[in-house]
């Protein structure tokens, strides 16, 4: 399977750069992976598309302001810290520009000193381990000196930085947000859950490999990044009992989606609490276990995200959607639009 089959052509200011005043005001995009069919809603309409039987999944991770400006020790070289996963004992896997004044040994100072950095080692991909040392509470230091890590292609300045979280963003530890979400109210939620949805939450922490491009032609070559996330009972028992009943698994978002087909049936068909890395890589020919629809947004071409879209709508279907997208120019990435696929 080739990279090529999955590109399309994007006008740049399709591109949302900010998000909409009303988050559930985004428009929906509903795709029939059977047939192929589409029609063009608002987002609060996605209500009319579940029913009691229904189980919708949530990733209620939450974005820390993870991307941090200081100096280099002695020298004081500009540099920039993107912190990526928590490794314990105040060691975090970064990611950092410039990468040449990062090598084992070297420190660093950010916000006036109230945080410091000593690279550990340099690991695959070219990422630090670094150990940090300050005073006081990490994540309260990190609130005050840290910028929300917005994806490359949002060029302008975020105003509020919540729009970047979903309104059910709990559990501290993403670098980027689980976008599908953003379009949901907690007014919305409490009406769908009045008409007997169940909701079931995970937490999958987002790494910025999400926008890792793919760089071999064959995809079968490309190595995903490694992800930590973890299920617990209540959601596992919500989801047997829609699958045992006959209903149907809605996942908001590629990241609930990995969560779930990360996941190991027992000898019941049923999954139970876990907590793992997952690497899962969903392309197409892959048989979902667990997933049966999925609220997204417009992935970029020629991205992991959009080969998962593809394995679940079909890829003909959603390059035909997208086209479409274009031509009635829907808002794509992040802050943009939104597609249901039934």
């Amino acid at each position: 399977m080739k990279l090529s089959e999955f590109t399309y052509e994007l006008p740049e200011e399709l591109i949302a750069q900010t998000p909409i005043e009303k988050r559930d005001n985004s428009r929906l995009m509903v795709l029939d992976k059977k047939t192929g069919k589409i029609e063009h809603k608002i987002f609060s309409d996605i209500i009319k598309y579940l029913t009691s039987n229904d189980c919708l999944v949530l990733n209620d991770t939450k974005v820390i302001p993870a991307r941090i400006y200081g100096k280099k020790e002695f020298t004081g070289g500009q540099v920039e810290f993107v912190l990526l996963k928590n490794k314990g004992n105040d060691i975090w896997e970064v990611l950092t520009k410039p990468g040449r004044k990062a090598i084992p040994g070297a420190r660093f100072m950010f916000g006036e000193g109230r945080l410091k950095a000593e690279v550990l080692e340099v690991i695959e991909d070219g990422n630090r381990l670094v150990r940090f040392e300050y005073d006081g509470i990490f994540e309260n230091i990190l609130d005050e000196i840290g910028l929300m890590p917005l994806p490359p292609y949002i060029k302008e300045k975020l105003q509020d930085k919540d729009r970047y979280q979903t309104v059910y963003a709990r559990e501290k530890g993403s670098a980027a947000a689980p976008t599908a979400g953003l379009h949901f109210t907690n007014e919305l939620l409490g009406k769908i859950e009045q008409q007997g949805v169940k909701i079931a939450r995970v937490t999958l922490h987002v790494g910025l490999g999400t926008f890792r491009p793919v760089k071999v032609e064959n995809i079968l070559e490309h190595k995903m990044h490694s992800e930590y996330f973890h299920i617990e009972q209540d959601a596992c028992d919500k989801i047997n009992e829609t699958k045992k009943n006959g209903g149907r698994v809605i996942c908001v978002g590629t990241t609930s989606c990995r969560v779930l087909e990360s996941l190991r049936l027992n000898e019941n068909n049923e999954i139970k609490p876990t907590k793992a890395d997952t690497d899962i890589f969903i392309y197409p020919g892959y048989k979902f276990k667990l997933v049966d629809n999925l609220i997204t947004n417009f992935h970029l071409p020629e991205s992991t995200l959009l080969m998962l879209v593809s394995a679940l709508a079909g890829r003909d279907n959603v390059l035909n959607a997208y086209q479409q997208a274009v031509k009635e120019k829907y808002r794509f990435f992040s802050f943009g639009d939104a597609m249901y696929i039934k």
